[in-house]
């Protein structure tokens, strides 16, 4: 499947490559011209790519980098850590995307995303991230996706409040000092509301996501209100726009998972809900958030780790002509519900982000950064303290 995949991908960008390819020539010196002149020769000749689309829209979006992690060599009773430090080259996460619009309306169109990233043995593999039909306005001022599609809440985090997914996911999605509550995508059908003082993504989905396997047992349904309170929008636009806005999101998910304790077995639910909100001027950002959730359990003394609350703030101060240079910083705190075994209260987990960034141009963005991991001692995450050194590379077309 891997290699069908690939394959495609492959004839894709070639595919891309002879769509927007021109004639060029060459002169004696080796330089190249677009147009015909006395002493250039022909040394290439364009290329047609065929569809049944309208128009065809081609974008890649890459994480390069390298990390070192530096975990602590003991735990706080004195144990040693079995985790060992690391040191590599990485392809953090790397996607391309195809959008074809096939329809009247030019804001109609299918999207379909491939995402290659690690999985746990280190083996690097190829998924469909997003794979849906977009239909603009269905509705007043509403469109829907039907498919692998967006889940309410991260895109709108990731585009205007959290830019920098490249060195890590946001709070509900991060498993280190973080609840792990959601991903990003899956199945099922979200409506799309769009207004000057008011957003909401709402839907129903399966629940697992798009690299979990579905339990079947129940669905689940999720939402994002958000206030313009300046009556801007600004999503990616904030070096340019002063926005403030208020949000509320969550999830109802029945059946989320299947739990075994002892003889007992059963479906439980995830319920989850959160506080957002924003502030954005071209020279600095603010943002914050509360998230509480609760995983229903009706098995006797059975708390599940997903069960608890937390909150993160982050900041991010922009300097230079375009606002290119960038420093930035966030804290993450989660506290479950679950007491460790062994314990005898709950345990915080934490985390610390700083780093600095330069938008070398619109393609390419450099950030260097360390997370700190501070949960506290008898934690079931306290293996993972320790600092965590990056650098990465942003590319994307």
């Amino acid at each position: 499947m891997k290699k069908i995949v690939l394959s495609a991908l492959a004839a894709l960008t070639l595919g891309s490559v002879a769509a927007n390819a021109t004639t060029l020539y060459q002169d004696a010196n080796g330089q190249v011209f677009t147009k015909p002149a006395e002493g250039r020769t022909l040394i290439k000749t364009p290329t047609s790519l065929f569809s049944k689309a309208d128009k065809l829209k081609l974008s890649g979006l890459t994480y390069i980098g390298y990390t070192y992690d530096d975990y602590k060599s003991n735990l706080a009773d004195g144990t040693l850590n079995t985790i060992k430090d690391t040191s590599e080259f990485e392809i953090r996460r790397a996607y391309f995307q195809l959008k074809a619009y096939l329809l009247d309306d030019p804001k109609s169109y299918y999207r379909i995303t491939f995402d290659i990233s690690k999985d746990v043995t280190g083996d690097e593999k190829v998924r469909a991230k997003y794979a849906y039909l977009f239909l603009n306005n269905v509705f007043a001022n509403t469109g829907v996706e039907i498919g692998l599609a967006h889940r309410p809440w991260h895109d709108y985090e990731e585009h205007n409040a959290w830019y920098y997914r490249s060195i890590s996911k946001i709070l509900i999605e991060d498993g280190k000092h973080g609840p792990d509550l959601s991903n990003s995508a899956d199945f099922g059908v979200m409506f799309k509301t769009r207004t000057q003082y008011f957003d909401a993504d709402y839907g129903i989905f399966n629940g697992e996501g798009y690299h979990s396997t579905s339990n079947g047992s129940g669905m689940s349904f999720e939402w994002r209100t958000t206030a313009h309170l300046m009556g801007v929008d600004g999503k990616d636009k904030q070096t340019k726009k002063t926005y403030w806005d208020a949000s509320f999101f969550g999830q109802y998910n029945q059946g989320h998972k299947t739990v075994t304790v002892g003889t007992q077995t059963e479906n439980q639910d995830l319920i989850f809900g959160g506080l957002h909100t924003v502030y954005n001027q071209p020279n600095f950002l603010v943002a914050a958030q509360y998230v509480y959730s609760d995983n229903t359990s009706n098995i006797a003394n059975n708390v599940s780790k997903q069960a608890g609350s937390g909150y993160s703030a982050n900041a991010e101060y922009r300097m230079g002509a375009d606002k290119e240079y960038r420093v930035l910083a966030r804290y993450d705190s989660w506290t479950p519900e679950a007491i460790p075994v062994g314990q005898t209260s709950k345990k915080e987990d934490k985390g610390y982000i700083l780093g600095t960034a330069w938008q070398q141009n619109r393609n390419v963005e450099w950030i260097a950064n360390v997370i700190i991991t501070d949960n506290e001692a008898g934690s079931v995450k306290e293996n993972q303290n320790g600092t965590q050194y990056m650098m990465t590379a942003r590319v994307s077309f």
